[in-house]
Order: structure tokens, then sequence, then C-alpha cells
């Protein structure tokens, strides 16, 4: 094993073939084009983010993007889970146009945001959680985590081979991005994608935060106790509950020493109706609710210790750029792969097509272009990340993107034909935590949801009920909304061209990564 110190030290440049010709060169842009850093984690809620008004912990970090930048506040998601949201943005289209609609392989042959980047001369870099199927194309240096990854000790992927790094995957993902900028050749600008595994179920958080959260009480969202009257049946159908479905290793419980191998895991899968705590020196069983409140506070404990170690290394990396003189002509965006219940209506994870799931932070500082302190409420959809990086850099948006670029709004203007809907669908069906397909429209003003196989509705006023606890769908005074609504819906469908070419049959899942490699090792002498 190596540690993350020596291994940045030692990564190799890796080549990779571009579709698009050179002449597309620096020459041919303006002479002072800004570096572009898009960090991203996994599963991190906007309503964990103290910029967005968390009840529940601070981030002073990522607010230092808020506060010198501008905020976004109606950022969503097209398709909330973790690879589709990828593939939606490094390509700008729609799950059903880039072929990524759960978690099969992408292919990485066509045109994405980074060869676009590359051809025009900038030096690319991809570091962190890739985990879309296929070794990631168009980037000069990329070291990946196999799948999901792990937290400690991780195994990280690249042109050279599979290497096993020694400490938190936290500060690794953020010394292998520090390192990728101070080897740039200094004659090119950068785009550097800096992804996140944390916090990422199963949350494990690093020594310095363990224990941040543990003896104060983590506020309960209002919605903790949904009992989701008047809903479909995918609601109460759905298997991401944070009282019924949290298993002992998502709560850190020790099996008993005597377990072993497969019986291990076996009693670490199962999901607790009784656990014995602590509680003043004394143990105590606790069962029904009192447990499930403990369960909430378990579940928030270690997923906001490891938000934690994201701002601390967000600071880390904005540090940095201060340091080595970058501050002032790179762009820094900090955002999620999707949003996350936070046991918002009773749930963890995401998926559905509810406020807390589909919402991202996105937080940008652009010095001289994003108004500091700015606050925009326009709609924005992760197929605008990639226009958005390309006018950044200059460089005309394809057609074939589905999205719009976001520097209009960035400097406070918006567009008089800004879109004012869009677009949503989801397709995992039963899939894990068996939670339903469904598609859907959100406008500024209401919500219409189709869970089309079981052809069921919901629909929501989001002014007088922004937590979507009320399904007007099938109030008769409605009926002239939601009419209007299902055009819309149908409208966008076809405009997106949406043919339901994923809807019955979907591609089979990948294996991640899809090009074992020995493993390296080396021992660093004391």
């Amino acid at each position: 094993m190596i540690t993350r110190r020596n291994f940045v030290k030692s990564i190799g440049l890796g080549s990779a073939a571009v579709l698009f010709s050179r002449d597309m060169s620096a020459a041919d842009t303006p002479a002072k084009r800004p570096n572009i850093i898009y960090i991203m984690s996994d599963d991190h809620a906007a309503h964990a983010i103290s910029a967005y008004g968390s009840r529940i912990n601070q981030t002073p970090n990522i607010d230092r993007l808020a506060r010198e930048g501008v905020r976004f506040d109606h950022c969503y998601a097209v398709n909330s889970i973790c690879t589709p949201s990828r593939a939606t943005i490094i390509t700008g289209k729609y799950s059903h146009i880039n072929g990524v609609p759960v978690f099969n392989k992408f292919d990485g042959s066509q045109p994405t945001v980074a060869k676009y980047m590359q051809a025009a001369g900038y030096h690319t870099g991809m570091f962190g959680k890739w985990h879309l199927g296929s070794d990631p194309t168009g980037f000069d240096k990329w070291t990946i985590l196999p799948g999901q990854g792990v937290y400690h000790n991780p195994s990280f992927f690249g042109p050279e081979g599979q290497r096993e790094i020694s400490g938190y995957v936290t500060d690794i993902i953020t010394d292998l991005s520090m390192e990728f900028i101070k080897s740039r050749p200094s004659d090119k600008p950068f785009f550097l994608m800096c992804h996140h595994k944390a916090p990422h179920r199963n949350w494990e958080p690093d020594e310095k935060h363990k224990s941040m959260f543990v003896d104060k009480h983590i506020p309960e969202p209002e919605t903790l106790y949904d009992d989701y009257a008047g809903r479909t049946d995918a609601l109460r159908e759905n298997q991401q509950k944070v009282f019924d479905d949290l298993t002992r290793r998502d709560l850190k419980l020790e099996p008993p020493a005597d377990l072993k191998g497969p019986e291990r895991n076996k009693w670490l899968s199962v999901k607790p109706v009784e656990v014995e705590i602590e509680v003043n020196g004394q143990k105590k069983k606790i069962t029904g609710n009192e447990l499930n409140k403990w369960k909430y506070q378990r579940y928030q404990q270690d997923y906001l210790a490891c938000i934690q170690s994201v701002d601390d290394n967000v600071g880390r990396l904005l540090d940095f750029l201060d340091k080595e003189g970058l501050k002032d002509n790179t762009i820094v965006i900090y955002t999620s792969d999707q949003g996350f219940f936070l046991g918002d209506h009773g749930m963890y994870d995401k998926r559905f097509m509810y406020e807390e799931s589909i919402k991202m932070p996105f937080l940008v500082r652009w010095p001289g272009v994003a108004k500091a302190g700015a606050v925009q409420d326009a709609l924005a959809i992760n197929p605008d990340f990639a226009p958005t990086f390309m006018d950044a850099a200059g460089l005309s948006v394809p057609s074939d993107m589905q999205g719009r670029s976001l520097k209009p709004l960035m400097g406070g203007e918006r567009p008089a034909d800004w879109r004012k809907s869009f677009y949503y669908r989801y397709y995992h069906d039963p899939g894990d935590h068996n939670t339903r397909a469904h598609y859907g429209v959100r406008t500024e003003t209401h919500k219409l949801i189709y869970f089309w196989k079981k052809d069921q509705w919901e629909m929501y006023d989001l002014q007088k009920d922004p937590e979507e606890l009320k399904n007007i769908c099938n109030d008769p005074a409605r009926k002239e909304v939601v009419e209007k609504l299902k055009a819309e819906l149908y409208r966008l469908k076809k405009e997106v061209k949406d043919d339901d070419q994923f809807a019955d049959a979907q591609p089979p899942h990948s294996v991640d990564p899809i090009r074992p490699k020995p493993v390296k090792k080396s021992v660093e002498k004391k």
C-alpha cells in the first residue's frame, strides 16, 4: 500500500483519443480563457448545506462559493440516480438519448464535453468517482474509483493500472486534483472534474469528524412521519424508508464476535427491530418509535460527518487556488449528482421526483461574471452543465445538446425565452429500493407525476404545498390545471425526443471498471 502523498506524484498521463479536429485550438478562442473546476459530491442534499438554509449542519467552505458567487435555488436532475445523472452531465443529453437510463455502461465513443474541451486546447482531468462502467475518454489525465469505491484505503483505477492508496477517500481525491493543477502545461487552461464519493451510503466518516454529531440532537424533518395519505401506491411500496429499511450495516451495529464470513454479512444486512444502546452508562433495549427516532439520528450522524470532510476539502482546494494565484481566472462549481432524502417523507436515498430527491445544490464562483452573493431562481437542469462549460470556454454549443448555457443567469440576466418547465423520467423498476418508474413535469408553480406502470397520477401545488403532502390530481376544482400540465408534459416529452426507448426494456447493468488490472503495491518507508 502506498500513501496518497506519494501516489499523486506518480500518476501518469492518461492519453485519450479525441474525435474532433485540432483546428478548434486555443488560437481560435480568447487568450485568457478561464480554468474550470467542477466539484461534484455524491448524494449531497442541498438542504444539508448552510448556504441553502440547512437546519442540521454548517458548511463554511462550500458557503464561500455562495458568498463569492451565485447560488442556484432551482437546479434539478432529470433522472435522479447516480450513473444516469453523470452521463447526462458530460453529454448534455437526457438518458434516452445518451443511452444510460439505469446502471448500464456508458458508450465512451460518443461526444462528451471533455472531448470538446480537450479538442479546444484545454488540459482535461477526471479524478474520483466516475461510475459509468467504461473508461473515461476525453481526459488527458484520469484516476477513478472502481465502481462505488470505498471510504478508507481505497483502490483507484487509471491508465497505468489499479492501486490502493492509504488514507481517506475525500482527502485523496482532493490531493489528486491539486496535483493535476500543479503539473498542468503552463500554456493551456484546464478543465478539472473532481468527483467525491462522499456522502454516499454506507456513510463512513473519517476520524476527524466521526464523532462530530454523536452528542448533538439533529432536528427531524417535518415530513419524517409522513403517512402517504392520498398519494399513489408507489410511495407505500418503496423500500428506502429510514424506519423500515436501514440495515445493521447502515447503522454501524457490531455483530457478535463469533460471526465470521457469510454469517457476519447476513447479520449486518438485517433490518433491526430491536437495538441495545447505552444511556448514561446503562445498557437499554429500544424498540418501536424510540428505535425509529434513534435510527434517524444514527443515520444523520454519519451522513453529516461525511459532508464535513467534503466541506474541509473544498476549503483546501479554494485555499490552494489562492496560493497558486489562480482564483481570479478559475471558475469553481460545487454540486451533487442529484438530491437526497434526509428523512424527508420518511425516506433516505433519491429516485422519486419529489423536491428533496431531484434538487441539486449548484454554486458557482466566477470572478467578473457571477455576481457575488447573488441568488438565481430560474429553472436549471443538469443537461445545462455541459453547454455551460463550453460557453465559458468560448465554444459554440453543439446543436444536439439538450441543455442551455447557464452563463447569462450567472450574471443576473434571464433570457426572455428561458424555460418555465422541465421534463423528468426515472426508469429503474422494480430495481433497488422498489422505487416505481415514473415521469413528470415540473413548472415554476406545479408538479405532475405519472407512474406509468401503475397508471397512477400525482399533482402538487408547490406554492401552497411545498412539502408535497397533498395530491390534488383528482380534485374536480383542479381539473383545468391538470389538463394544462398533462399537455405540457407531453409537449416536453416530444421536445426532448423521448419515444419510450427504455420504457419496457432496460440495458443490462455493467461491471465497473470493465477492464480489470492487477493491483500495484509498494510500501513507503517510514
